[in-house]
């Protein structure tokens, strides 16, 4: 199916370019996310209409994610768990964990966001991670997961 991209996708393509995808990849994550829209030939004429609404848009949300990696860069999330005296956690500390304990620090950061290169975190200690604010923006943050032993 072709469709015209109508953000940044990465290993896609960007702004308004037309590209082949597969059916189902366009019909169930693309078109309902709005990232992208059939590429017939009124949906190309309205996108030239729209092209410099849809790039301001995207400049925002550029300039926006710069703000907050710039305060977030460097920080360091303290968070308690239980573990065991050898310092193993009893359970892990998620990207679930980590965006949740980033919003209630007033970061605003979806669970997405959080990459964790190596899995879940299981044992107590200093981890970095990286969290994605933007596809040009990645910064890395520090989880400090300190052990609950009571």
């Amino acid at each position: 199916m072709q469709i015209i991209l109508l953000e940044r996708v990465v290993n896609l393509g960007q702004l308004g370019d037309v590209v082949r995808v597969k059916d189902g990849y366009a019909r169930n994550f693309l078109i309902p996310q709005g990232k992208a829209r059939r590429a017939t030939g009124a949906a190309l004429k309205e996108f030239e209409e729209r092209r410099a609404e849809l790039e301001r848009v995207q400049s925002e949300k550029l300039v926006a994610a710069r703000a907050l990696g710039e305060k977030l860069a460097g920080y360091t999330l303290q968070t308690t768990v239980k573990a065991g005296v050898d310092g193993r956690l009893f359970g892990s500390v998620t990207n679930f964990d980590v965006a949740e304990g980033l919003t209630a620090q007033g970061y605003e950061v979806a669970k997405a966001m959080v990459r964790m290169p190596s899995g879940p975190i299981k044992t107590i200690g200093d981890h970095k991670l990286e969290v994605a604010l933007h596809h040009d923006v990645v910064v890395e943050v520090t989880v400090s997961v300190l052990g609950d032993t009571a």
